[in-house]
């Protein structure tokens, strides 16, 4: 029941993520107000400005994170596979004297060859 109440908190959409910054700028403005009635002259005018300044912050970060990430590399309409080590993937007894000498290990005596 908790999962569903939390899910409810969950900012999904650029509609909701625009809704919370409206919100956020409504109550900064306020406060800002109010900074300029406590303090007047400069000190108010600066705080009511720095008010104004946290929905644009707030605002960007909570549109990136909405945002859905594109691709880093741009794809066809295949899907390209990374390339496999095939000397990692294959077993011990089956892999070749050229996989041996890449790693810098002695290649296999000649007796042992089949």
């Amino acid at each position: 029941m908790l999962k569903k109440i939390a899910r409810l908190f969950v900012i999904k959409t650029r509609f909701e993520a625009y809704a919370v910054t409206y919100a956020i700028a409504v109550g900064s403005v306020s406060r800002g107000v109010a900074y300029l009635q406590q303090y007047p002259g400069w000190g108010g005018m600066m705080l009511f400005a720095c008010c104004l300044g946290l929905p644009f912050v707030a605002g960007a970060k909570l549109l990136d994170a909405v945002r859905k990430k594109e691709p880093a590399i741009a794809m066809g309409p295949h899907e390209v596979r990374p390339r496999q080590r095939l000397n990692a993937m294959r077993p011990r007894r089956h892999r070749r004297t050229s996989d041996n000498r890449r790693k810098g290990s002695p290649p296999p005596a000649a007796a042992s060859r089949r």
